[in-house]
């Protein structure tokens, strides 16, 4: 019996339906093929919750370092392609800022000057598209301030990752990338090493310099770049558009401001920006059902494994309440965690809290529909809202 006779329900499955609606197939593969073999990836599908964590801690068996790892065709060698000592090494220069108290203190004030600058151009006009109008341009303005880049604007800066992100999903949907995602990352390089030449104190690119080489600095500054852009402008537009679908669950956090980090956490939980993470065995071994060989891909469902009835009961309902919604894996586990994710966490609930203050009567466009979309970085494509009177 060959692989594919083993896991039917993974031979059927399709990256179309993985990108458009995943989620009913992936509850499936979860209860009958918790680890299933897809032709369509080339490799191992992961959706049951305890074995995403199995594969996400254990980065001795299950690497990122392979030479297939889309963003490092992409960027090179960053602190999300590299394990052990070398993801320790690239990693640590750029931890400090981005803990609890560090992100607090640090980007709390601009986050707020930012989200209010950007309603304030909005609110006249009583309609607006709040991915690219707001989501967007908020996560690439903090992301600017974070790393200290220099000589760049926001619209220069999302053009950047735009590009670069489509390339890592045409390489991680097995299509060859085009040339705009190698020529948005020369162009980073170059404003990285213009911002490190300036020697400005408050620069993290700066500090980084000191303890990594300058190739080294600009790659991992692109994974937090467009890391950083996707994660909250995805955070923030999900959440948006979890809330304003149900009426109900908005009115518990319009009465209840506590409530919003319930539901920020429970969007996550239902719609993870990014749906899946990959890792490569470095041995055979066992998974759950599966004999995984020694150099397969396997890619962990961080979607699926959000919907795991065994740890959230009724796991397709938006409840702002659900005490265990923080258990979600939106931004990974074990060593590869999100480095950002607190930051992600005070931008989105800024921004959401804001939103609902200042915008009377919120509420989706009913002439124009918003739905999630994509197999790797997934958020609905546009996201029309009109607030002010109804009539």
């Amino acid at each position: 019996m060959t692989v594919v006779d083993r896991f039917p329900l993974g031979a059927a499955t399709t990256l179309a339906e993985l990108a458009r609606d995943p989620h009913p197939r992936l509850a499936l593969l979860r209860a009958r093929e918790p680890v299933s073999w897809l032709p369509a990836l080339g490799g191992w599908l992961v959706t049951r919750r305890d074995l995403a964590l199995s594969v996400m801690r254990d980065a001795v068996t299950f690497t990122v370092d392979d030479p297939r790892f889309s963003t490092a065709q992409v960027v090179g060698p960053s602190m999300l392609s590299l394990d052990g000592e070398q993801h320790t090494r690239h990693r640590e220069p750029f931890a400090s800022p981005f803990r609890p108290r560090e992100v607090r203190d640090g980007f709390a004030s601009f986050i707020e000057r930012e989200t209010d600058r950007l309603i304030t151009a909005l609110e006249p006009g009583g309609a607006a598209e709040l991915r690219r109008a707001f989501a967007g341009p908020l996560a690439v303005a903090v992301v600017t301030e974070a790393l200290g880049l220099a000589g760049t604007t926001a619209a220069t800066v999302l053009s950047w990752y735009d590009s670069i992100v489509r390339s890592v999903s045409d390489i991680t949907a097995g299509h060859e990338a085009g040339p705009a995602g190698a020529a948005a990352y020369a162009q980073l390089r170059s404003a990285v090493e213009a911002t490190v030449a300036r020697r400005s104190s408050s620069s993290l690119l700066v500090s980084a310099a000191g303890r990594l080489a300058l190739p080294e600095v600009a790659s991992n500054a692109a994974v937090l770049m467009f890391g950083g852009i996707e994660t909250t402008e995805a955070m923030i537009t999900n959440a948006l558009l979890h809330l304003l679908q149900r009426p109900d669950q908005l009115a518990l956090v319009r009465a209840d401001a506590n409530l919003l980090d319930g539901a920020i956490e429970e969007s996550l939980r239902l719609e993870p920006g990014a749906a899946v993470v990959d890792r490569y065995a470095t041995r055979d071994t066992v998974l759950g059902p599966a004999t995984i060989r020694r150099g397969e891909l396997v890619t962990v469902s961080l979607a699926g494994a959000n919907r795991d009835p065994a740890v959230f009961p009724d796991p397709d309902r938006f409840d702002v309440r659900r005490e265990n919604a923080r258990l979600q894996l939106a931004f990974a586990h074990g060593p590869h965690h999100c480095l950002a994710a607190h930051l992600a966490r005070l931008e989105a609930r800024i921004a959401l809290q804001r939103l609902l203050e200042r915008l009377p009567a919120l509420r989706l466009d009913p002439d124009r529909g918003a739905t999630p979309y994509g197999l790797v970085f997934r958020k609905p494509p546009t996201l029309h809202v009109r607030w002010g009177n109804p009539a």
